[in-house]
């Protein structure tokens, strides 16, 4: 569905006013107001194409089939290095119940490790997800947590994105997060992204943080899941690109929680005319969030956990030239209507060699994005 937005508040401070920021280490991408909203994909990008859109940004869901929340703003605004917000302040949050338990968490990855280890499986790899509710003394304003956010990121990254689009369903929440993975990227004719797949705990005492990011970069199950990634995004963008540069061995790149396997790819586009909401389109979900086969893996992910909203999804910006950022929707939370209830996300993929066990403890780190900037521990 396409629709004209309603009237907006007055409250300057209001996040409806700013349904769309995204914090970036090059520049910030903020939106104000809202002149026609998207729950369709397709119904987003043919309105870019056709020109009654100047520029969609907003968010993409896990599953192409679930309503997105893209919307044309009244102006998109450009604005050098990372997100420099008003200062507001993040209640008491206090933390809730654990969606689905730890112990079920470990028992769906121990089901999919069934499926993946059998002698005739077609499943390579899956990324099982959990959440936390967590719950706010007084209303969290979705800037409030960006704002945070993005401070406690070395590299500035944070967004937060009005979700109304997607429905009645959806109004009033928000997706607030820091996401450290380029979907996709366009400038021009060059297509960038950078996947992430594969990764292990950052630690406090340097030598062992040291120690751990060099196993990680010679791990051969973190190679491997990441390849798989690597080979897929190839595959999407090959038949659009007339050429592609992807490095034949990923490197190390981090978090303040986590070592990363990250490989830069960087082409040229076939046609002008394919904007950077299309490429998003073409690419998502890579199986950095999904798994591969696509199709096997989103079914596996429906059996286990159910609907993922947009966590997982993808958050980004296009403008009237087709230029534009997308980046994946993780480590992230979903803000409610009322402001009290915060739902924070987390998944990891697994292969063959995974262990239950270790699965689990490397949601329970990924959490610690949103928690940190929460400022609540487990």
């Amino acid at each position: 569905m396409e629709s004209t937005a309603v009237a907006e508040s007055t409250d300057m401070d209001s996040p409806s006013n700013t349904p769309f920021i995204l914090s970036r280490p090059h520049g910030t991408v903020i939106a104000d107001g809202t002149r026609t909203q998207y729950d369709s994909t397709l119904a987003a990008t043919k309105a870019l194409r056709d020109g009654r859109a100047t520029a969609i940004v907003g968010a993409l869901p896990f599953d192409p089939a679930h309503p997105a929340a893209l919307i044309t703003p009244h102006v998109l605004r450009h604005e050098p290095g990372s997100w420099n917000g008003k200062s507001l302040r993040v209640p008491r949050i206090r933390i809730g119940s654990s969606l689905p338990t730890e112990a079920e968490h470990v028992a769906r990855v121990a089901a999919a490790l069934r499926e993946l280890r059998a002698p005739d499986a077609t499943l390579a790899k899956v990324v099982l997800a959990r959440s936390l509710m967590l719950h706010a003394d007084e209303r969290l304003h979705p800037h409030a947590l960006l704002g945070r956010l993005v401070a406690g990121d070395r590299g500035g990254n944070g967004f937060s994105v009005a979700l109304g689009a997607a429905g009645s369903t959806w109004s009033g929440k928000h997706l607030v997060g820091s996401s450290p993975e380029v979907l996709i990227r366009r400038r021009g004719d060059v297509v960038s992204c950078h996947p992430l797949a594969g990764s292990a705990p950052r630690h406090n005492d340097p030598e062992s943080d040291r120690r751990t990011g060099e196993a990680l970069v010679v791990s051969e199950k973190n190679v491997r899941e990441h390849a798989l990634v690597v080979d897929a995004l190839r595959a999407s963008l090959a038949p659009l690109c007339t050429e592609l540069d992807i490095p034949d061995r990923p490197t190390l790149t981090s978090t303040p929680q986590l070592w990363h396997l990250g490989t830069p790819v960087s082409g040229r586009l076939r046609d002008r005319s394919v904007t950077a909401l299309d490429l998003a389109v073409a690419v998502h979900p890579t199986p950095a969030v999904c798994g591969t086969p696509t199709d096997a893996a989103r079914r596996l992910i429906a059996e286990l956990e159910g609907g993922r909203g947009f966590y997982a999804g993808a958050v980004g910006w296009t403008d009237s030239e087709g230029d534009g950022e997308w980046m994946v929707g993780i480590r992230c939370a979903e803000i409610d209507a009322q402001g009290t209830t915060i739902v924070a996300h987390a998944g990891g993929g697994i292969v063959a060699g995974s262990d239950p066990d270790d699965e689990l403890a490397e949601t329970t780190t990924k959490l610690g994005t949103i928690l940190t900037g929460l400022g609540v521990q487990l």
